[in-house]
């Protein structure tokens, strides 16, 4: 890809030489297969089609300054992977083989990888699909872990462009006590017509608030929400909310930076007291969010025309440590020498 216009990348797939797959069948997980095809072969009756038994990770590598290549919280990704496997009933992923792969399929595609100052990265997805045969509501005997990459640049607009979002209580993300704290396709899929819906009105997303009594925010999208005020970095609690290693990487760093961090349920009309707002996740990074109209009140909450200066101080913290520029004290980054 010597030749490829990195700055013209979107959040979209590209492809890559090289994916990896490892089956699991009589009980464990076999050797690690490398492919260059982008297809498989899938039974009719495989539980991912039928019953969703399929959960999915997302993650970055990135090349840096010093001529490395880093690769971030792939430890978190896999414990997280593990967590959906565990509530879908699927085989779960020794972690030394989950960051092993995730490694291997970096080196094996490194010519993917966009250079450094082009702000884009390379997005690792890796992916656990129940392939055994089931007709009846049960888990399969049989499991395939797949891990593919691609190179991409930001999620949204620009990583420093700001969101609109919109709230509509016509729609939730996830039901209570549900699925909506893992990385379930389902979900996203669910999510579909939803976002259609406020796409067609303008708006670069919606704002999901609680299922239950519709109150409290939850998820912005793919992405979780935060918002700063008074030198606090407060973002929802809920057992609907995906936990992201991206907003568990920003509540660290918030803390070291001096700010309060709060983990608490935030209600809908506390968006009129703050200062800063934005998305977070692996693929959005942080996207600092303009503005927030609640359709069903009539109401309108703003964040300022510009990024605020606390969110941007958190981004470039992040986006040092990625890539190599600020001491990793965390341990976050798997470093290769390519």
């Amino acid at each position: 890809m010597s030749n490829f216009d990195w700055s013209s990348l979107g959040f979209k797939y590209n492809k890559t030489p090289y994916n990896l797959r490892v089956s699991y069948k009589n009980g464990a997980w076999g050797e690690v297969e490398v492919h260059t095809e982008e297809t498989f072969n899938i039974h009719i009756a495989a539980t991912a089609l039928h019953y969703g038994q399929e959960a999915f990770e997302g993650l970055k590598a990135f090349a840096c300054k010093d001529g490395k290549v880093r690769i971030f919280r792939a430890v978190d990704n896999a414990k997280r992977m593990n967590k959906s496997a565990a509530r879908l009933k699927m085989a779960e992923i020794p972690e030394q083989l989950f960051c092993d792969c995730v490694t291997k399929v970096v080196e094996l595609n490194k010519e993917s990888i966009p250079p450094y100052g082009s702000g884009a990265s390379l997005y690792i997805r890796p992916l656990l699909i129940g392939t055994g045969a089931e007709v009846g509501v049960r888990p399969a005997s049989e499991y395939m872990l797949i891990m593919f990459v691609t190179p991409v640049g930001p999620y949204f607009k620009g990583e420093s462009s700001l969101m609109s979002a919109a709230i509509l209580r016509s729609f939730d993300r996830a039901a209570p006590n549900g699925t909506g704290d893992i990385k379930a396709g389902g979900n996203y899929g669910a999510s579909l017509d939803s976002l259609d819906v406020v796409h067609s009105k303008g708006y670069d997303n919606l704002l999901y608030l609680d299922p239950k009594e519709k109150k409290y925010i939850d998820e912005l999208g793919a992405a979780n929400f935060f918002g700063i005020k008074e030198g606090r970095y407060i973002t929802p609690a809920s057992s609907s909310i995906l936990p992201s290693i991206t907003n568990m990487s920003l509540k660290t760093i918030a803390a070291d930076l001096g700010l309060i961090v709060e983990e608490r349920p935030v209600a809908v009309e506390e968006l009129a007291t703050f200062e800063e707002a934005g998305a977070c996740g692996t693929a959005a990074v942080i996207s600092p969010i303009g503005r927030i109209d609640d359709l069903d009140l009539d109401i309108s909450y703003s964040f300022g025309d510009s990024v605020g200066p606390v969110t941007k101080r958190l981004y470039d913290a992040l986006v040092a440590i990625r890539q190599g520029e600020q001491e990793d004290k965390y341990g976050w980054n798997t470093v290769l020498d390519l």
